[in-house]
């Protein structure tokens, strides 16, 4: 019998960044911070290397997931095969070679980028394969992504970036805005796609699918099911790892941030 690789799935968000490892028994979460001292005043600094969803500061951003991977360690000490890494529908070509280049800087192994929002379906347990369309939101501290998901692919998206965030959810215009633009992306769903729509509902990812007023607010606007996944903060790294586990499926899918 050959030996479990050592395969590893990073969310590496605004506010947290969480890491699973095959062997790990428990999802690894930590602030997305670090502290390091100024060079000008010498006071140390805190500082988040993620903002919006993307990476502001490429040296931060390194020590980040380089802690990121340590967290893993205690489960498995081996050298890392492969890291699965999520990245925004919204980010840039240069937005996903800062990730790509902070993680094989650590990793020293292979890595593939994952857009967040499939990798969240297929943590939230939807058929990311089925040809009929499914609508998922995925509500981050830094950004806001909703995605219409056919046949392996992100077939549509719309984001809104956060320049502010609370510990209780989404801000009122933030909120409101949000709802609009998820509005916006089901009419933009082709003709023959939308009678699917009611069969399927609106799947709410991310930490803000707590936040039970923007359920509502959606519920009323789109007259959709809408639900929350199970542990929604979790919903991105839990696909990572499963589609580290099942190869076949994500070479399935569209992974146009590869």
């Amino acid at each position: 019998m050959s030996p479990i690789r050592r395969l590893m799935a990073l969310d590496l968000g605004t506010a947290r960044t969480r890491s699973l490892t095959v062997c790990g028994s428990t999802i690894a979460d930590r602030p997305s911070s670090i502290v390091r001292r100024s060079s000008t005043s010498g006071e140390r600094d805190v500082v988040r290397p993620v903002r919006r969803g993307m990476v502001a500061d490429p040296d931060a951003c390194l020590r980040l997931v380089r802690m990121a991977v340590q967290d893993t360690l205690h489960y498995d000490p081996r050298p890392l095969e492969q890291v699965l890494a999520g990245v925004p529908v919204a980010a840039s070509p240069g937005d996903r070679r800062a990730v790509r280049a902070a993680v094989t800087a650590v990793a020293g192994c292979e890595v593939r980028l994952v857009e967040e929002p499939l990798a969240a379906a297929v943590g939230a347990g939807l058929d990311v394969m089925d040809s009929r369309p499914c609508l998922l939101l995925d509500v981050g501290a830094g950004i806001v992504e909703a995605v219409a998901i056919e046949r392996g692919a992100v077939t549509d998206a719309v984001a809104l970036q956060l320049g502010a965030t609370t510990g209780v959810g989404l801000v009122a215009y933030a909120l409101e805005n949000v709802v609009d633009m998820t509005a916006g992306l089901l009419r933009r769903l082709p003709e023959i796609s939308r009678p699917a729509a009611p069969a399927r509902g609106v799947v709410v990812t991310g930490g803000g699918a707590h936040q039970e007023l923007l359920l509502h607010r959606l519920r009323a606007t789109l007259r959709l099911p809408v639900r929350a996944a199970s542990q929604p903060q979790h919903a991105t790294v839990r696909g990572l790892m499963r589609l580290c586990l099942r190869p076949a499926l994500a070479a399935g899918l569209t992974l146009s941030a590869r």
